[in-house]
């Protein structure tokens, strides 16, 4: 992702905070949460268009600190030890309802959230959170292949192509188990979610008798590989893959026609933010539809804001882009990611297994 550009960015606007180094005290609880003037937020890397932090803390003359991670188990994993201070962390579905399940969200006052009214029916109530009472949607993508059309020499359209050397001989999977395995498992005819020992054992030895050129599994940064050459594919988020292909005309997205995750990214608040209050207002602000379509704009992510879309307040190029906003019949093929519960422990051996016999 554009790391340095955001940097740039925040720090021309006189934001203070910098990306991922929301300051920590010896134990690893973040400082100056308990002053009402301070929001502690927990997201990706480069997700949130730097003009809105700018103009929250203008309008409710407040300091923001901004920590970050780069998957979401490793945020899980942060939470899970005890809330070290957040106040509004940006969750991907399926953790949602793992962490509701574990008692570390709580619930949301929706009255406190008049902006919700914003958001399009068809991302309300989803399988991960019934009625959004802890979590309320922020941005969403796809899963799918980035390319370069000189290396590959056609466009791409299946998962079958990732994984076949005769179409790229460097390849970048996401370091990510349940993504990547859900993709394949659609790929192979089955539930993303599926709790079935031998389909998820499917997957796993698919990915690894189909291993020969894959070059890395990488932290959602297969978009950089791609863009410096050092893949041919590779495996990512539509967002990621629309932001390097601006300045890097080879490159290509595709959603692939077997069907795909798409990755919904939601505002929660973890079970002892020390600011709920401020958190609720942070949340409502984001929902607002000016700027919501700033930060889509931003970042090139799909918005769920109705409003945002109704008027146009998005870039018509990315309104117009079907691997951002896909028709009705792919949409229809796009699947949310959900709390697999005790079957867990079978993709945590499959991943193990990828990962070992992977290069192997």
């Amino acid at each position: 992702m554009k790391r340095l550009l955001t940097l740039i960015l925040l720090f021309s606007l006189g934001v203070i905070l910098p990306w991922g180094c929301a300051a920590t005290s010896p134990d690893g609880s973040l400082t100056g949460t308990g002053s009402q003037n301070v929001l502690n937020i927990y997201n990706w890397s480069s997700y949130i268009a730097p003009q809105a932090i700018a103009q929250f803390e203008q309008e409710y003359n407040v300091k923001i600190n901004y920590d970050t991670y780069d998957s979401g188990e490793s945020m899980y994993a942060k939470l899970q030890a005890g809330n070290p201070g957040y106040d509004v962390v940006f969750s991907p579905d399926y953790m949602v309802g793992i962490m509701i399940n574990q008692g570390m969200l709580q619930p949301l006052d929706l009255a406190r959230i008049p902006n919700i009214i914003h958001l399009d029916p068809q991302f309300a109530n989803p399988p991960y959170d019934p009625g959004n009472q802890y979590s309320i949607p922020y941005q969403w993508v796809t899963l799918g292949i980035g390319y370069n059309i000189d290396r590959v020499g056609e466009n791409i359209n299946s998962w079958s192509q990732l994984f076949d050397p005769d179409f790229a001989s460097k390849v970048s999977l996401l370091d990510d188990m349940r993504h990547t395995m859900g993709a394949v498992l659609i790929y192979l005819g089955y539930d993303p979610n599926t709790t079935n020992q031998n389909e998820i054992f499917a997957a796993r030895d698919f990915l690894i008798q189909n291993s020969s050129h894959i070059t890395a599994f990488v932290p959602d940064t297969g978009q950089n590989l791609l863009n410096q050459g050092e893949v041919d594919m590779t495996m990512e988020y539509s967002g990621d893959i629309f932001q390097v292909m601006q300045e890097n005309p080879k490159l290509r997205y595709a959603i692939p026609q077997e069907g795909t995750i798409i990755g919904m990214d939601n505002m929660v608040i973890p079970t002892g933010a020390p600011n709920p209050d401020l958190a609720l207002t942070f949340i409502n602000f984001i929902m607002e539809p000016e700027i919501s379509a700033q930060i889509s704009n931003f970042i090139n992510y799909g918005s769920p804001n109705k409003t945002a879309i109704a008027e146009k307040l998005i870039k018509p190029e990315n309104l117009a882009n079907p691997g951002i906003y896909p028709p009705p019949e792919v949409f229809a093929k796009l699947r949310y990611l959900e709390d697999v519960g005790e079957a867990t422990i079978f993709y945590d051996q499959a991943w193990t297994e990828v990962k070992l016999g992977v290069g192997s």
